[in-house]
């Protein structure tokens, strides 16, 4: 798609998490030609097309210092929408009067005097305030999220089977907490929950969560989100970030949804440093998608708001829609990613790297270099390592690490771990590949195979010490009691017994 700008000054374009500028081709020329890409999904398809004129509009005010400028201006600004032309202030974010008689509302993800590389935020411009509500009520639900509930901290190797849908619960009871570590109070550590719903939520009817930030990775159905900045349709081999106290709505336009839920306690997501990887690779900025303004003119009908406080849920009620935001900009908003556009990383030579290069979205913690979680994919890739054993390694970690596979069969399980099941291998229990696949991966011929082909498999890796709920460990009936066992019972001494000890 090419853009045609007049003016005497460089057009800045930006993307996702990215600048790029244009120059012109001379200083005799005002007229200038650039290309945005046209990829289905690139950062460019979300973002407000600018126009500055001279002329005032409704949320300019004449007594801010601004530049005069009588030219179009049809580069794409960061990280910012409106719905109605006009809604966001320019050279501002909080006018004596906003556009419309819009209310302006600061929504923080971080402290406000956390590092400008680190920090969140974004000003919403919306019909009424969030603060305009009745008081909130506790009320029961039937997800099980509470913090209330003993931990079994256990170091068994845990496999769960295929995980239950539910057609009789919506969003907001269709959550189960399976394990955790930390506290959200204190906002440290994280939970991993299982969702599944069979009905979408009632028309009237919003819901946040206080105590982090929802990584969501479906494994069937389809999500379509409406948030306050917008809506987003995620679907199986996509995943969103939905982030700590966001409203939103989930409806189920496909029929039953299930999948995993990582809940961020401590910090945000970010992408993972590419070190000498260079400048692309993994998952690049480009291909993540953030939604547009959408807002409902709604002060007439009674909502219900019900939020996730400390694993409890309160409801409030309004007298109006929580979906009325007009225009919005800034750095904290929900966002999606299409796993199929991740750039695996391998060796072609020799030896097996560790699953780190497989990493698509870090929560970095104090520690250099050690995260709070990480979420990582198997995707299908080509192993043409030579004289190496190609599939997961042996090892003790002193990391958890808790799988999910979304389709397929996982390469280095080729039995017992299927779509909507579960691991968890917790800090130091020996886990790898099984015995029949190390067998077989021990006696292959080694040309190159292309692995994962109609699979994927990921892990919520972390530094914390999960600790099982009662519902994980027993209510839900799917733990595989012969896990162990089945996985590693068959494996052998092949250790030749007579060769001579070595002697100094």
């Amino acid at each position: 798609m090419a853009l045609t700008v007049k003016g005497d000054e460089p057009a800045l374009v930006l993307g996702f998490w990215f600048i790029r500028q244009v120059r012109q081709p001379s200083q005799a020329s005002c007229e200038y030609t650039f290309e945005l890409p046209t990829t289905p999904g690139c950062g460019y398809l979300f973002f407000r097309k600018h126009q500055y004129k001279a002329e005032k509009c409704p949320s300019q005010n004449s007594k801010l210092p601004r530049s005069m400028i009588t030219c179009t201006d049809l580069a794409r600004i960061m990280s910012e929408s409106e719905a109605v032309k006009g809604a966001l202030p320019v050279g501002a974010t909080s006018p004596q009067k906003p556009a419309y008689g819009l209310y302006a509302e600061k929504f923080s993800g971080t402290a406000f005097t956390a590092p400008r590389g680190e920090n969140l935020q974004s000003w919403l411009y919306r019909i009424l305030p969030s603060a305009a509500h009745k008081p909130f009520e506790p009320i029961k639900r039937l997800s099980n999220t509470s913090f209330n509930q003993p931990l079994h901290h256990i170091p068994n190797q845990l496999r769960w089977d295929p995980f239950n849908t539910n057609a009789n619960a919506d969003w907001t009871d269709s959550m189960h907490l399976v394990c955790s570590a930390g506290n959200p109070c204190m906002k440290q550590g994280l939970g991993i929950l299982i969702y599944a719903a069979g009905k979408s939520m009632e028309t009237n009817e919003a819901f946040s969560s206080a105590d982090g930030d929802f990584l969501i990775v479906p494994q069937q159905g389809v999500l379509d989100i409406q948030t306050e900045l917008g809506r987003l349709l995620v679907r199986p081999r996509e995943i969103c970030v939905i982030p700590r106290g966001t409203r939103y709505r989930v409806s189920l336009p496909d029929g039953s949804v299930r999948g995993y839920i990582l809940e961020l306690y401590q910090g945000h997501f970010q992408l993972p440093e590419l070190g000498p990887i260079g400048s692309q690779g993994l998952a690049n900025s480009r291909d993540f998608q953030i939604p547009v303004a959408d807002y409902t003119a709604d002060t007439e009908t009674e909502w219900h708001h019900i939020t996730k406080f400390n694993g409890e849920f309160f409801t409030a009620k309004h007298n109006h829609t929580p979906f009325d935001v007009v225009a919005w900009h800034g750095t904290y908003y929900p966002y999606k990613y299409d796993l199929g556009r991740y750039n695996t990383i391998g060796t072609v030579s020799y030896d097996h790297p560790d699953p780190s290069i497989f990493t698509v979205l870090t929560a970095p913690s104090d520690h250099q270099g050690t995260a709070v979680a990480d979420f990582v994919i198997f995707p299908p890739r080509w192993l043409v390592a030579e004289d190496t054993f190609r599939p997961p390694e042996f090892h003790r970690n002193t990391m958890s690490e808790f799988m999910g596979l979304i389709d397929g069969i996982y390469d280095g399980k080729e039995r017992g771990f299927s779509p909507a099941g579960a691991s968890l291998h917790n800090i130091m229990s020996g886990h790898g590949p099984d015995a029949e696949v190390h067998e077989k991966a021990s006696n292959e011929d080694l040309k190159p195979v292309k692995v994962g082909d109609g699979s994927m498999a990921f892990m919520f890796e972390s530094c914390f010490m999960m600790g099982v709920t009662d519902w994980g460990l027993h209510e839900c009936k799917k733990v595989q009691p012969d896990y162990s066992d089945n996985a590693w019972g068959a494996l052998k001494p092949s250790f030749d017994l007579a060769v001579d000890r070595k002697t100094e």
